[in-house]
């Protein structure tokens, strides 16, 4: 489990990097510039992302190993 949740946290920190990466650079990375419902709404998805990504980092340093 804790496995698991590290490499949740791994991707989500990706993906909103890469979210804030399209919003202020305009290359075109990441998945949450490709979700329409989150259309106007890309740089809060992206840092409610990272911060995510940080949660989940937390829950698997938390778990105990094994």
């Amino acid at each position: 489990m804790r496995e698991l949740l590290g490499v949740l946290g791994f991707i989500a920190l990706v993906q909103g990097v890469l979210g804030l990466l399209h919003e202020f650079t305009r290359w075109h990375v990441g998945l949450v510039q490709r979700l329409a419902l989150l259309d106007g709404y890309e740089v809060y998805a992206s840092v409610a992302l990272i911060v995510l990504a940080f949660a989940l980092f937390a829950a698997a340093e938390s778990r105990k190993a094994g």
